[in-house]
């Protein structure tokens, strides 16, 4: 059920396919339904964008880890697949925006469900935002010319970071458009996007392995680790794969613009992470074995970039750089995205401030405008963190990780404690009449690792090293940044829903009527 008064209600769109499912939940049809399977699957993928996190994080894992940061590839793939599983049946069951707010309340209860949510939404944003700054890994690499401020392209210098925020404050200008055009025109922006980063994604896996310099044993060498040794050295390292392997539950937040999305969301959830999984730990593993030298120092400052242009040439090094730009831009414009679509569905429930304006959609073209601009201005907002110090970049790259697993447990533990009860609904067709997706037996074995797993990353992840957030020393700020973030979201958030208590009467729908569990 919409927030908004029935003077204010839109037509529906054109072929409304999905209208009566969605009704059964609450809700109009009022986001426009024109994604396919490639489509939904491209939501997925490009948020999680292989090529745009790797060479965003490559030689971070890589000072940290040295050779054999490698593995915490596929620990963190197998992980987050147990993750990706149970959302996949969720996606099944509650085809709606806003799929982490929209599971979470629905297994657990409306204030519960209303924190993961806002969690989600916050660092989802914080996500854009670093995700913006990739440009500057890749940019200046590609043509001097594109170091707009200084000379110092390393993006933890201070004339990178200030670099970094300049190009990113320029995307974010032109996602932030394309988010408020159309929703076709986003797709389709979107669907090129990811197939030239998937093409691009594995030409450099071939060209990287057909020049290697060294066999895949050095991947078990412990030289250059640090950070307390081989083990601390890998849970370091590990946030490599945890900031790429996020965001496969997009095309669960864009289920009401899905054709068929009981059938649909679920497989392109489990598709887009095992294919981005996949394609990313061939990329590291292939700069590993094709970087000029283990040990200049380059590979844990410049990464990925140093390798292409040096190993693959000039030329061929470049041609691949710009595919890194394109990934990168769409990863920007998917991931707000899904950050808009989140706004609109708590807002939708009158669920944050000017819920009226956030849940509003244009009837021509089915794009939700509001949030899609606040979201672009409060990660320019966060850019200009960069600008204070550069040991920013690494804590909003950070925070958004950890912020993210914190709200994926706060589904995959209630929905755990669903299933011990014996509450848990695993039955039920699709749209054509097929069963749900389901985990059967596996359900429990599955959520427990999973939940487990979460709980353990979202530590490893906010622990505050100060050899890893402020290096130079004398910023205990960086150093506690991301407890310090989330404690002033969660604060933010519970004193928003004190002031709500005053007003829930006049302005909040019914949770009963939102968080009835449906099928």
């Amino acid at each position: 059920m919409t927030s908004t008064a029935p003077a204010d209600l839109r037509p529906d769109p054109p072929n409304p396919d999905g209208a009566a499912d969605l009704a059964g939940f609450g809700y109009r049809q009022e986001l426009h339904r024109s994604l396919g399977r490639y489509a939904s699957f491209a939501a997925g993928f490009s948020f999680i964008s292989v090529l745009t996190t790797v060479f965003q994080f490559f030689a971070f894992g890589y000072a940290f880890g040295g050779p054999v940061f490698f593995w915490t590839w596929p620990a963190v793939l197998v992980g987050q697949l147990l993750v990706a599983a149970c959302f996949a049946e969720l996606a099944a069951r509650y085809p709606i925006s806003g799929a982490i707010y929209q599971w979470s309340s629905r297994l657990s209860n409306a204030t519960f469900g209303w924190f993961a949510g806002w969690i989600m939404v916050i660092g989802q944003i914080v996500v854009v935002a670093a995700a913006a700054l990739a440009l500057q890994m890749v940019l200046p690499a590609l043509w001097s010319g594109f170091q707009l401020v200084g000379t110092d392209t390393a993006p933890t210098s201070p004339d990178g970071a200030a670099n970094a925020a300049v190009l990113g404050v320029v995307l974010l200008v032109l996602t932030t458009i394309v988010n408020m055009i159309d929703n076709r025109v986003m797709s389709t922006i979107n669907r090129v996007g990811v197939t030239a980063e998937i093409i691009g994604a594995v030409l450099i896996v071939v060209l990287l392995f057909t020049h290697s310099e060294r066999s895949p044993g050095i991947t078990f060498h412990t030289e250059g680790a640090a950070q307390g040794g081989l083990l601390g050295a890998l849970l370091v390292g590990s946030f490599t794969a945890a900031y790429v392997m996020i965001g496969f539950d997009s095309a669960g937040e864009m289920s009401e613009e899905t054709h068929n999305p009981r059938r649909t969301a679920p497989r392109t959830i489990l598709t887009a992470l095992g294919a981005a999984g996949l394609l990313g730990g061939l990329v590291v593993l292939g700069g590993v074995l094709a970087a000029p030298s283990l040990t200049d120092g380059r590979l844990a400052t410049d990464g990925l970039s140093y390798v292409l242009t040096s190993s693959l040439g000039d030329g061929v090094g470049r041609v691949l750089l710009a595919d890194v730009v394109v990934a990168i831009a769409v990863a920007t414009l998917a991931i707000q995205t899904a950050a808009s679509r989140m706004l609109f569905s708590m807002a939708r429930d009158g669920q944050l401030p000017f819920a009226a304006r956030l849940s509003r959609v244009h009837p021509r073209t089915g794009m939700p405008a509001a949030p899609a601009l606040v979201v672009g201005v409060l990660s320019a907002a966060l850019l200009l963190l960069n600008f204070a110090s550069p040991d920013a970049f690494l804590a909003i790259g950070t925070t958004c990780i950890v912020m993210l697993y914190l709200a994926y447990a706060m589904v995959t533990g209630p929905l755990l404690v669903r299933r011990l009860r014996g509450s848990f609904v695993a039955d039920g067709t699709d749209e054509v009449g097929a069963p749900l997706f389901s985990l059967g037996r596996w359900g429990v074995p599955v959520n427990v690792l999973a939940l487990l797993y979460g709980v353990l990353m979202t530590v490893n992840l906010a622990w505050p090293r100060a050899a890893v957030y402020d290096p130079a020393g004398g910023h205990w700020y960086f150093q506690w940044f991301t407890v310090l973030f989330l404690g002033a979201t969660v604060v933010a958030g519970a004193a928003f829903r004190l002031y709500r208590r005053g007003t829930a009467a006049s302005t909040a729908v019914p949770e009963a009527a939102v968080h009835e569990p449906a099928v």
